[in-house]
């Protein structure tokens, strides 16, 4: 671990220390470059929400470590914008740096340009690097500071002068997603996409989002932390296709099949390039929400540029029959391997005098239990497991040296998951640790009502996923309570366990590419959260599925993937509804009827008796 990723409550001196140095030394290549503010998003080429080392700059300047925040510094100020999910990791870990948090309502708010027009005067200028800018957040700053006259430099990036020991480019191996698992051949994926590009009068589409990528070549890498993707970019055109990544990634048996599908393997380095070469009668589909500013002042002036989402980024939230079947046999596995963790948990629970149990045990007895299960490759997150105040801090990270031991009374949230070959899992369970009280109890109850009432729900094919929202918060809202974050994200099928263009959440807007549509796959995880005493989540998996036609058109409704009980203990029965008691007995039958033949003994003994009826 980096110093810049220490807590500021660990060796807060050194910690204190090391930021405010690099702080000082940034400020002194502003004055040597004759630039005023500087902006670091935390972002990279590719527009990815968790980024290769080379690119965390952001971390690396301020020492915060969430995974969203952008760090702006002027001569007299610095500041990191992030949500409240990360409120009181970012207090802790900017604590005494001088640099301030600076609360914004979520990870997609911009308020920080608004802050840049504010403070910046006429004639200042801001230096960002524009191959990491969005290309989306460059317009926006643009107009934003234009009418100020404060210019924007993108053509540099100051921490190559600040950052000696930046990490270079990863360099694991890029290797294949292959059948059963990839039911979808290569050449069948850039056929479609070549459709799509005709519809849209395109002969040349360049995408850089690593996800998009990974699914169209049916390729898959290591070079992000959970991710299976690989830093690249792709250029794709009438016959042929150009792979850009760095040297030697690409194993010569896989390159030679690349090229029987018209895929030419090129260095990392050169994809700016053969954008810029582009003849003049190209026209190239861009997404500006998924390209970078430097990507777009890389192409020539008199190639048309057609503006639309990446089409692959719609293919591939559409699960396809094939691959929903792989994610329901991953369930159970994943499902079988949860049912040993909680075995093992109860059990450890009982001697925990004897033997003290901590938060790190938990991520490392999780872990373990999912790597025994056939086709497991890494966890999808990294696992928060937070007890009792912990639980309240959406995404914390347990660390050895700063962690809860589960001593004395209370509740432990556990949100977990898996990248396996045939799909990937996110779930979050809350379990009692000795006696818990009636507030634990209700507010766990409440959760639970927001989680069914959206699982249950059928709504209109097409309907703009964050419409969703409400009807999860409704049973809490009722209670006078609400949650910091979204509802729910989409799910890649063995990719990012957080996928677009869909999203359930008050904070997008509901435009449509967020329309729901038949093969996606989505998490329902509502939650309860009182800092400094507990946090409360209940998240499963669903995929939506048709459920008939109307007069008033087509409908879905939502399959409950997610094989796991949801602990009984902590319900207050009077709260639930009959539909409701209808709806929990039925999904736990369910999950004790799918789980069963992978499990024995403990583990066997542990799914009866958590899946009992009320």
């Amino acid at each position: 671990m980096s110093p810049s990723s220490i807590p500021a409550s660990s060796h807060p001196a050194s910690h204190v220390q090391v930021v405010t140095g690099r702080l000082a030394a940034l400020r002194q290549a502003m004055r040597r470059a004759g630039v005023d503010a500087v902006l670091v998003p935390s972002s990279d080429p590719h527009i990815s929400e968790y980024l290769p080392p080379r690119w965390q700059g952001r971390e690396w300047l301020s020492g915060f470590t969430g995974s969203v925040g952008t760090f702006i510094a002027t001569q007299d100020f610095a500041g990191v914008w992030t949500d409240g999910r990360y409120f009181t990791q970012a207090e802790a870990e900017l604590a005494g740096t001088g640099i301030a948090l600076m609360k914004i309502p979520s990870g997609a708010s911009t308020l920080y340009v608004e802050w840049l027009a504010a403070h910046l005067q006429p004639g200042q200028v801001l230096a960002v690097d524009g191959n990491v800018l969005g290309l989306a957040i460059a317009r926006l700053l643009a107009g934003a500071l234009d009418s100020k006259g404060v210019m924007l430099r993108t053509d540099r990036d100051l921490l190559d002068d600040v950052w000696q020991d930046r990490p270079g480019l990863p360099a694991g191996a890029v290797f294949e997603h292959e059948a059963p698992y990839a039911a979808t051949s290569r050449a069948d994926k850039l056929a479609t996409l070549r459709t799509a590009l005709a519809r849209q009068g395109a002969t040349h589409h360049f995408a850089s989002t690593l996800d998009d990528i990974a699914y169209l070549f049916n390729l898959r890498g290591a070079d992000v932390n959970f991710n299976p993707v690989f830093v690249s970019h792709a250029l794709i055109g009438p016959d042929r296709g150009t792979l850009f990544v760095a040297d030697d990634k690409v194993p010569a048996a896989l390159a030679t099949r690349l090229a029987a599908d018209g895929i030419t393997v090129a260095p990392y380095v050169r994809a700016a390039a053969a954008l810029a070469e582009l003849p003049p009668d190209t026209v190239l589909l861009l997404d500006p929400r998924r390209v970078t500013h430097g990507t777009r002042q890389a192409v020539p002036r008199q190639v048309k540029v057609v503006e639309a989402i990446n089409p692959t980024t719609f293919a591939k939230s559409r699960k396809t029959d094939s691959e929903a079947a792989h994610v329901r046999a991953t369930m159970e596995q994943d499902g079988a391997a949860l049912c040993e963790f909680f075995a093992w948990l109860e059990e450890a629970l009982e001697h925990r005098h004897d033997v003290p149990l901590n938060e790190v045990d938990i991520d490392r007895h999780i872990t373990a239990a999912r790597a025994r299960r056939p086709g497991f490759v890494s966890a999808s997150f990294a696992t928060i497991a937070g007890y009792r105040a912990n639980g309240a801090i959406m995404h914390y990270r347990a660390s050895e040296g700063q962690c809860a031991t589960i001593a004395g009374d209370g509740l432990l949230l556990i949100d977990s998951g898996g990248q396996y070959v045939g799909g990937t899992t996110d779930i979050t369970r809350v379990v009692p640790v000795g006696a818990i009280s009636d507030e634990h109890r209700r507010d766990f109850t409440l959760v639970l009502k927001g989680m069914m009432a959206l699982s249950a729900t059928r709504f209109p094919r097409g309907t703009r996923a964050p419409l969703l929202d409400a009807i999860a918060r409704a049973p809490i809202w009722a209670a006078g309570v609400d949650f910091g974050h979204g509802t729910g994200h989409g799910v890649g099928f063995f990719l990012n366990v957080h996928e677009g263009p869909h999203a359930i959440s008050p904070a997008l807007p509901p435009d449509p590419h967020t329309a729901m549509e038949p093969g996606m796959i989505t998490s329902i995880e509502p939650g309860i959260y009182r800092p400094g005493q507990w946090g409360i989540r209940i998240e499963n998996l669903v995929l939506n599925r048709a459920d008939g036609t109307t007069e008033f058109g087509e409908f879905l409704r939502f399959e409950t993937l997610t094989l796991c009980p949801i602990d009984t203990r902590c319900i207050d029965r009077a709260l639930l509804r009959e539909d409701e008691l209808g709806w929990l007995n039925d999904y736990h039958a369910t999950v004790r009827a799918r789980l069963a033949p992978h499990v024995s003994g403990a583990a066997l003994a542990w799914l009866n008796t958590r899946t009992q009826p009320l």
